[in-house]
């Protein structure tokens, strides 16, 4: 079964804009906090890294952060999920 390749904004569930929050999972280092600041804050200039939500694994190495992020459409939203997906340090995006 194949998906339309774009949802028309009045069949989405979605409203925008508005504050998506975003899972994303890695190694658990300040390294990987970083980064994911510097990509949240390239989406949205004002992110405040202090809104992050940190929940390390059982045993402390990988490190579950929610970010949420103002988005503006779909397209955004994608992109966001793009970038967070093809970096290096990200094992999981959700």
């Amino acid at each position: 079964m194949q998906m339309p390749s774009h949802i028309p904004p009045e069949q989405s569930l979605i409203e925008y804009p508005c504050r998506f929050p975003i899972k994303v999972m890695g190694a658990n280092s300040a390294e990987f906090v970083s980064a994911m600041v510097v990509i949240a804050r390239s989406f949205e200039p004002d992110f405040d890294e202090a809104s992050l939500e940190h929940r390390p694994s059982r045993a402390g190495n990988y490190l579950g952060l929610t970010i949420a992020i103002h988005v503006a459409s779909r397209d955004e939203l994608d992109e966001v999920y793009r970038t967070l997906t093809s970096h290096p340090l990200v094992k999981y995006v959700l």
